[in-house]
C-alpha cells in the first residue's frame, strides 16, 4: 500500500499543527484505558508497543518517509491532501521540515510490556523532543490507537484461559506437564486481517504456546528478540481437516484404511490430530479405534482424537471417558486419571472460557486429569465474551483506550490541559491533567498521580513509565522470555 508515513491518520489530524496554540514547544500526551465493560477485567496488559515503534515509528518512517526524497515526500503527501481537503486546507511546510530534521523528534516512555495495568492508569506517554515539533505528539494518535488496543485484548484473552488452566492443573495435573500446551490459538481464519490474526496470535502467546497462526512466530522473532530455533516461541500441529478425512473415504470406501495409514506410514513417529466427525463420530471412537488398536498402542507419538460438532463439553469428555475405557491408563499422584500416552481428545475453535471450565470441571468430578485434553480458541472468542448470556464485542472501546494531550508549553510557560464534559454521564471521559507519575502505593498497587509541570515533575521519584524511544531509536527492548516471565510471575 505505501501510504505517505504522515498520512497513517484520520484526515483531521493532518490539519491540527496550525490550530495548536501558536508558539507551543511542547506536548505531552498519555495513552490510557479509561474504563471496562467488562465486569471481571478491571485490568490491561501492556503489549505491542515494541511492535509498534520498530514496525511504524522506525522500519515505516525509514522506507517511506526518510527514505525517500525530499521532493518524493513533499509530492506524495500534497496529491492525496490537495485533491481530498483542498488545496490552501492543510500546511505542508512541516512535513519539509520534519524531513529535513532528519529522524523523528518524539520520546516514548511506557509500563513495562507484560505488566497487568490497572483500568484509568496510563499506560505510555509521549512527547515531543524538538521545540518545533509539537503536532507530532498528537498526528501519531491514530495508528498508535489501531495498532495497540487489539493486541493488548488479546493478551488478555489468553490470560483469562490461563488462569483457568492453573486453576485446574493445580488441581488434577502433575507439577512437571507445561500449562503452556493446554490451549492453543485457532483464531486465524476468522480474524479481520493477516496482520490481525498475527499480532492477536502473538498475543495470546505471552500465556500459551499452541498457535495454528504460523505468521506470529516470526512476528514475535522479529519484534519481540526471541529465535523459535533456540527457544520456545510457539509451536504448531500436525492435523488432519475434513477434506483430507473425506477424500480418502470417497476412495477407500471405509474411514478405518485412512487411520492406519496415517499411523504406520505417514506419521509413524510423530503425534497427530484426525479430526474424526466426518460421518459417525462415535463409531469411529467406538469401533474403528479399537479395530486399530494394536497400530494406536505401536504408534511413536500420541493421536489426538478431534470431535468438530455437537456440544463440545460433552464430546470432549466422553470422549476420554470412551478412550479410557478402550486404551486404560494410570492415576497420578493427586490421584486422578490420565489416559495412555498414545491418546487424547482435542477439541478446536468453539472453546468459550465458560466451556472449557465446563470441560475440566467434568473431567475432575469424573476423577480425569485435565491433562487428557487439548482445547482451541477460535476468533468468536478471541474477539466476544459472553457475560450472563450477553455476548460483548471486544473493540477499542471495550476499555474506552484513548490518548490525549494533557500537558504543554509555550517558551517557558507550562499549560496545564485537560477535558471534563459535564455531559459524560459514563463518568470516563474525564482526562489526566498534567504530567503524570505512575508508582506502586505502600499495599503494591500501581495507581498515578497527576498534576505536574516541568517544574514540580518529581524526578527523584520512582516513575514506572519509562523511556523505550527516543529521536527515532529504540532506548529500552523486551524479550519475548522477559515479557512472560514478568506475566505470570516467572511460572510460565
Amino acid at each position: 500500500m505505501n501510504t505517505p508515513a504522515l498520512l497513517l491518520c484520520d484526515f483531521y489530524k493532518t490539519v491540527h499543527s496550525e490550530q495548536y496554540p501558536e508558539g507551543i514547544t511542547k506536548l505531552v500526551s498519555y495513552f490510557t484505558p479509561r474504563m471496562t465493560r467488562i465486569e471481571q477485567e478491571d485490568k490491561l496488559i501492556m503489549f505491542g508497543l515494541q511492535a509498534f515503534i520498530k514496525q511504524y515509528l522506525i522500519e515505516y518512517f525509514n522506507d517511506y518517509f526518510f527514505g525517500k526524497t525530499r521532493e518524493k515526500v513533499l509530492e506524495e503527501y500534497n496529491r492525496i491532501l490537495s485533491y481530498t481537503l483542498g488545496k490552501g486546507s492543510y500546511n505542508d511546510a512541516k512535513v519539509g521540515e520534519l524531513y529535513d530534521l532528519g529522524y523523528l523528534p518524539l520520546e516514548i516512555k511506557a509500563i513495562a510490556e507484560g505488566t497487568r495495568v490497572p483500568i484509568k492508569v496510563p499506560m505510555l506517554e509521549i512527547s515531543n523532543t524538538h521545540p518545533n515539533f509539537a503536532w507530532l505528539v498528537n498526528s501519531i494518535e491514530t495508528i498508535m490507537s489501531c495498532s495497540l488496543w487489539h493486541p493488548m485484548i488479546s493478551a488478555n484473552v489468553g490470560y483469562k484461559y490461563r488462569m483457568l488452566v492453573n486453576q485446574y492443573f493445580d488441581m488434577s495435573v502433575e507439577e512437571d506437564v507445561p500449562r503452556a500446551r493446554a490451549l492453543g490459538d485457532f483464531s486465524m481464519r476468522g480474524q479481520e486481517s493477516l496482520e490481525s490474526a498475527t499480532k492477536s496470535s502473538a498475543a495470546f502467546c505471552l500465556s500459551f504456546l499452541n498457535t495454528a497462526t504460523v505468521p506470529a512466530i516470526p512476528f514475535l522473532e522479529h519484534y519481540y528478540n526471541c529465535d523459535c530455533t533456540k527457544e520456545p516461541v510457539a509451536y504448531g500441529s500436525i492435523s488432519t481437516e475434513h477434506s483430507v478425512m473425506c477424500s480418502n473415504t470417497a476412495v477407500d470406501k471405509d474411514e478405518v484404511t485412512m487411520l492406519r495409514r496415517l499411523l504406520t506410514k505417514v506419521y509413524p513417529n510423530h503425534s497427530f490430530s484426525m479430526v474424526s466427525d466426518s460421518y459417525d463420530y462415535w463409531n469411529l471412537v467406538d469401533n474403528l479405534l479399537v479395530e486399530c488398536k494394536h497400530e494406536i498402542l505401536n504408534h511413536n507419538g500420541t493421536l489426538l482424537i478431534r470431535g468438530d460438532s455437537g456440544d463440545p463439553i460433552q464430546v470432549v469428555t466422553d470422549t476420554v471417558f470412551h478412550l479410557w475405557d478402550i486404551f486404560g491408563g494410570s492415576v497420578n499422584s493427586k490421584g486422578y486419571k490420565v489416559l495412555d500416552s498414545h491418546v487424547k481428545a482435542i477439541y478446536g475453535d468453539s472453546i468459550t472460557p465458560q466451556r472449557a471450565e465446563s470441560i475440566y470441571k467434568r473431567l475432575v468430578e469424573k476423577g480425569f486429569a485435565c491433562n487428557n485434553v487439548v482445547l482451541g480458541v477460535g476468533s468468536f472468542s478471541m474477539q466476544c465474551l459472553e457475560e450472563e448470556g450477553v455476548y460483548k464485542p471486544f473493540t477499542r472501546d471495550t476499555f474506552g483506550i484513548a490518548v490525549k494531550a494533557t500537558y504543554g508549553e509555550i517558551g517557558e510557560t507550562p499549560i496545564m490541559i485537560f477535558k471534563d464534559p459535564k455531559t459524560d454521564t459514563g463518568n470516563f471521559k474525564k482526562s489526566q491533567s498534567g504530567m503524570c507519575r505512575v508508582y506502586k502505593n505502600a499495599a503494591g498497587i500501581m495507581i498515578y498521580e497527576d498534576g505536574y509541570d516541568k517544574n514540580t515533575f518529581p524526578q527523584e521519584q520512582k516513575n514506572l513509565l519509562a523511556c523505550v524511544f527516543r529521536d527515532g531509536k529504540m532506548v529500552k527492548e523486551y524479550s519475548l522470555s522477559e515479557i512472560r516471565n514478568l506475566l505470570h510471575g516467572g511460572k510460565f
